[in-house]
């Protein structure tokens, strides 16, 4: 008997959504297409933002393993030792060391300094990296903005991030200085260490939207380790990427089980970003989910005000319907087939658009903002807990007015009373 009932509310369904105008049924679809997208797309932009952002520090600074400094230690003890170790492991597919001292960049050292006057100086942090070994790291060659990339045997020549410069961060802060216009590639500049000084000349500037790397001036780590006295080669940060399809939770508890979890800090490269991205990872989460809660609300009840209309513009059908032994439950059934439909073929169109267009257009063409580029963020767990969310919602707003329909009188609306 159930499934009878079930059998003649398909019918009804069937028949009404092929007898109903062509025009209202593609209507309310696009407006469900266009829920479905404002419920995905809003989010996943808002998120894809901040994502951008962990992206871009996770793949040029961080990598899928980043090794850094305990917390009251100045270096990585035992760092040849250490780095040979994870070249041995299999899932290990390069690592960049990196040496950094703080220091300052003075651009105008030459000029005859009257008294009381300040140099035109920049506080900052100094790096010395193997240049090869890094751009297979992290692609850095490809961040060159002016001028060339470092060279493994260049001596007296520097690559210095784009935020040193007032014509990339043009900004006016006692905290945050930067250097006038009149330095370019080719100028000298000197470089201090502590007591130590170092005439240099600029070879390239480098623009990576992370802050760790673009406010840093860089050595070739073998001129660097000889200005500052590291000859035992301790370290201070290792980047290390591994191969795809690959955890990195068990090459980090590799290598703390191997001991070195006693001489330098050891994470991935989820434990080591920074928990104001988190933070905001969730603040921009939430937000796209009020925003695309709204236009859930105005899809729900448009298919609430288009179920009604249509209800009550067959009142008469209904009562007919109802007077020859069709039970109530099977028209109402057939208001939510109908309410179904709309959603299910919304979704749908939704999916092939977000998944065969916007996400590749957007991983191609990421939004620029100046620190960092905005992709979208579509997973498929996420794409289908919003579809179950706007189905659930369309049921619902279908079924309430054929309910309230359906519970009149039948000789009532047989005559239209």
């Amino acid at each position: 008997m159930k499934g009878n009932t079930l059998r003649v509310g398909w019918f009804l369904a069937k028949r009404q959504i092929v007898g109903s105008s062509k025009a209202t049924t593609l209507l309310i679809i696009f407006i469900m297409l266009l829920t479905y997208l404002n419920l995905v797309v809003v989010s996943g932009i808002l998120v894809g933002t901040i994502q951008g952002i962990v992206n871009t520090i996770q793949e040029k600074y961080l990598g899928d393993v980043f090794i850094s400094t305990l917390k009251n230690s100045r270096y990585i003890e035992r760092t040849p030792e250490m780095v040979s170790f994870i070249k041995t492991l299999p899932q290990v597919e390069n690592i960049t060391v990196r040496y950094t001292e703080s220091g300052v960049i003075d651009a105008k050292y030459k000029e005859i300094q009257k008294s009381k006057e300040i140099h035109d100086t920049v506080a900052t942090s100094i790096a010395g990296i193997v240049p090869s070994e890094e751009d297979m790291a992290t692609n850095l060659r490809e961040m060159i903005t002016e001028g060339e990339y470092l060279a493994d045997d260049d001596y007296d020549q520097v690559m210095m991030g784009a935020s040193l410069f007032r014509r990339y961060l043009d900004i006016e802060s006692d905290i945050y200085s930067v250097l006038d216009d009149d330095v370019v590639i080719g100028s000298k500049v000197m470089i201090s260490i502590g007591d130590i000084k170092r005439e240099v000349t600029v070879k390239g500037i480098i623009q990576t939207k992370v802050d760790e790397i673009d406010r840093r001036v860089f050595f070739t780590a073998n001129q660097f380790r000889n200005l500052v006295g590291r000859y035992d080669y301790s370290a201070n940060e290792m980047m290390i990427n591994i191969k795809k399809d690959t955890d990195p939770i068990a090459v980090k508890n590799t290598i703390i089980g191997a001991g070195y979890g006693k001489y330098a800090k050891i994470q991935t490269a989820l434990d080591a970003e920074p928990q104001f991205v988190k933070d905001m990872r969730d603040t921009f989460a939430m937000l796209g989910n009020i925003i695309s809660s709204i236009g859930l609300v105005v899809a729900a009840i448009t298919v609430f005000i288009v179920i009604f209309i249509n209800a009550i513009t067959r009142r008469k059908f209904i009562g007919i319907l109802k007077g020859i032994g069709i039970s109530n439950f099977s028209i109402e059934f057939s208001y939510i087939i109908q309410s179904v439909f709309y959603a299910v073929c919304g979704i749908l169109i939704g999916v092939l658009i977000i998944f065969l267009l916007l996400k590749p257009f957007f991983a191609e063409n990421p939004i620029e903002y100046p620190f960092g580029d905005g992709i979208l963020v579509a997973e498929v767990s996420g794409t289908t807990i919003r579809a179950m969310i706007l189905l659930i919602a369309t049921i619902v707003a279908g079924y309430i007015p054929a309910r309230m329909v359906v519970k009149q009188n039948t000789l009532d609306s047989i005559l239209g009373r």
